[in-house]
């Protein structure tokens, strides 16, 4: 089995192989995504792999970038202008900003521009009603605008359509009769959802995948069987659940966050192995600082997800918060003088200054070049060469009042403190306590940066996995195959309602088993979003019993929705009517995981150091600057089960570098882990 994990900076390639797992790490090519990708699969001997599962932020990074398809957006008349007002939200920090503007209006960088977006004469009562009738020559007037603007493919939400989609389709069907075979995504085929903004940007986010992902999934696939593969191929979506390729280009909406939501797997399925159920999963890689939580062994997830503020997706999701803070982020200074780190980040191109790839600008990887944590002689396995003194020489050009040696120090606080920052503020919005839970450190830079954390955060312990670097990679490899239905329909959950939330369910499951492979076991899971009458927002994830839906089977589902809505939120209000909003079936099939192979216990004797490292700017201040440290360093390759290091030390491995702090011990577990505790 194969699985990559395309990042903005590096393409992690991994393999699982008779019991070994294998693993390759390439740079991102923004000309050519596709290329890397192939490369890593070729070294990984593709032709004989059966499986070859597919995260990428190549989607998300074209949404972030703008660097977009042309497109057209069909709204009900009157409504063109729901893309450019989102749901009106403004975060937290720009309430009293009188010059805030949202990263999607028509004054910033719009998804479709607003001589795309065309009005269209008709309207879709909420009962399924047409009040106005399909106005067709004044539609293929406003899709004619369309075809002699250039469009490459076309967006349809129009009111009401998840109730009743006929003027939808009929749009469709214009749409290709008057600009050819371009993309065309309708809202209630992409997201047949309530809530109208959201099912709009949705259908957007949906059209401009099938263009992006489109030529990029043919390059690969050709590219593929010229190597000699022959197996399955299967995209990840944004709860890393996969898709066969031919499903996921039906909705490639649900493709676009997959890369980040797949760490979070692999953490799961990782902490079930060492009975560690309760995570906080941190991916630090070259741009980001991803985070996301496992309680009781299984990942939150959301209904939907924002790839902006108030950017909306409406897909089940990996909750991930990201920041800007990874080994690219870049080293700046502030209008104050004071030392910054990101978020913006070097990327791949040009890369930290030590790469020698034309960055200037210090970054979080110069910062621990400079430190002494990185080798300059085995990063990334050899395969890159960095120098220090091109760190040095960016440090040395900040503009501030500082010595070299504040700038350094300043530089790695500064970029500890922002990821203790991020991850505290994910244990408040999920109401736990760090003290309760494991910090799983992996990406590139996650396990150089993260144990430094601990102390701040107050977490339990940090655990570095095997290949933390590839680690969300083999998150795809840790997946069920999942297919996922919702329909939206606004019924109250009484007697009266039976027989209709009975035929939705059937409707969904009937289409789930057209959807899965045929002949494979699988596992249909129910739930819905539901309301007390009159609220806004759904209470999602309510149970639902299996089998016909009749009255008794409804008074079950109102039940759990008190239970549900009390377990969220603290309050219990049985006495007020409740309300079905969204009905959502998942089908699950089992697929073969990587198994983790056990490390051999160390019979006599304990872990021998290779070498030592000196490493500068962390010790107490003194008057010449910074005390040093002497680390000793260990090669993971040689660790057995039950070693115990005590720091600082330094572990190297071929793609990642694990830094223990002084005051800090470290034990291998016995699949390999890496258990940072406090030393007593």
């Amino acid at each position: 089995m194969i699985a990559v994990d395309v990042g903005g900076t590096f393409t992690d390639v991994v393999g699982w192989k008779d019991g070994k797992i294998l693993t390759t790490k390439v740079s991102t090519e923004y000309g050519d995504v596709a290329a890397p990708v192939l490369t890593g699969a070729e070294r990984l001997g593709v032709k004989e792999s059966t499986v070859f599962n597919h995260a990428s932020t190549h989607g998300l990074n074209a949404v972030i970038t703008r660097k977009l398809p042309k497109i057209g957006f069909l709204a009900t008349e009157g409504h063109r202008d729901i893309l450019d007002m989102g749901r009106v939200w403004r975060p937290s920090e720009a309430i009293l900003d009188p010059g805030w503007r949202r990263s999607f209006g028509d004054a910033s960088a719009p998804l479709v521009d607003r001589y795309l977006r065309r009005g269209i004469r008709e309207r879709m009562l909420a009962d399924g009603e047409a009040l106005f009738p399909l106005d067709e020559d004044q539609a293929r007037e406003e899709i004619e605008v369309l075809g002699r603007c250039g469009v490459t493919g076309v967006a349809i939400c129009l009111i009401n359509a998840y109730v009743r989609p006929a003027h939808e389709e009929r749009l469709r069907e214009l749409v290709r009769e008057i600009l050819g075979d371009v993309p065309v995504s309708i809202s209630s085929e992409v997201s047949p959802l309530a809530k109208e903004y959201a099912r709009a940007s949705t259908t957007v986010v949906d059209t401009l995948m099938k263009i992006i992902y489109s030529d990029y999934t043919d390059r690969l696939g050709s590219g593929l069987r010229e190597l000699g593969f022959s197996g399955s191929l299967n995209f990840a979506d944004c709860a890393a659940t996969l898709v066969p390729a031919e499903q996921a280009m039906k909705r490639p909406f649900r493709i676009v966050f997959s890369g980040p939501a797949a760490g979070t797997v692999a953490g799961a399925h990782f902490g079930g192995l060492i009975g560690t159920a309760d995570l906080l999963c941190a991916d630090v890689g070259g741009t980001s600082c991803d985070i996301s939580v496992v309680t009781g062994g299984e990942p939150s997830v959301d209904t939907s997800f924002e790839l902006e503020h108030d950017l909306v997706v409406n897909a089940l999701a990996n909750e991930i918060s990201s920041i800007g803070a990874g080994g690219g982020s870049i080293v700046h200074v502030g209008a104050n003088g004071e030392i910054l780190v990101g978020p913006d980040s070097a990327r791949a191109e040009p890369g930290p200054a030590c790469f020698g790839r034309g960055g200037t600008a210090p970054t979080t990887t110069d910062t621990c070049l400079m430190v002494g944590i990185l080798d300059p002689e085995g990063f990334a396995g050899g395969e890159l060469e960095i120098d220090r003194s091109l760190s040095e020489a960016a440090f040395e050009s900040l503009d501030c009042g500082f010595g070299l040696a504040q700038r350094v120090r300043y530089a790695y606080e500064m970029a500890v403190h922002t990821m203790a920052e991020g991850l505290f503020n994910v244990t408040i919005k999920n109401g736990i306590d760090p003290r309760d839970y494991t910090l799983m450190a992996f990406g590139a830079a996650g396990p150089m940066l993260l144990p430094a954390v601990m102390d701040a955060l107050q977490c339990k312990e940090v655990v570095v996995p095997p290949s933390p670097g590839l680690f969300s990679a083999l998150g795809l490899l840790s997946a069920d195959q999942v297919f996922t239905v919702d329909r939206s329909a606004y019924l109250m959950l009484d007697a009266s309602n039976a027989e209709r939330i009975d035929e939705i369910f059937t409707e969904m499951e009937q289409e789930l088993r057209d959807q899965a492979p045929a002949g494979a076991e699988v596992e249909y899971f129910r739930s819905m979003d539901a309301h007390l009458f009159g609220q806004s927002w759904e209470t999602p994830f309510v149970p639902v019993p299996d089998g016909r839906l009749d009255a008794e089977a409804v008074e079950t589902m109102l039940a759990n929705f008190h239970d549900t809505y009390e377990a969220r939120s603290g309050n219990r209000f049985e006495a007020m009517p409740a309300e079905g909003v969204t009905f959502r079936m998942r089908a699950v099939v089992a697929t073969d995981k990587i198994e983790y192979p056990l490390l051999p216990q160390r019979s006599s004797g304990g872990p021998r150091a290779t070498g030592e490292r000196v490493l500068r700017f962390l010790g107490e201040e003194t008057e010449d600057g910074f005390a040093e440290q002497t680390a000793a360093v260990y090669p993971r390759e040689e660790l057995l089960a039950g070693d115990v290091i005590d720091g600082p030390a330094i572990i190297n491995e071929d793609l990642s570098t694990t830094h223990i702090g002084a005051g800090q011990v470290a034990t291998i577990g016995a699949y390999g882990q890496i258990v940072i505790r406090r030393a007593q």
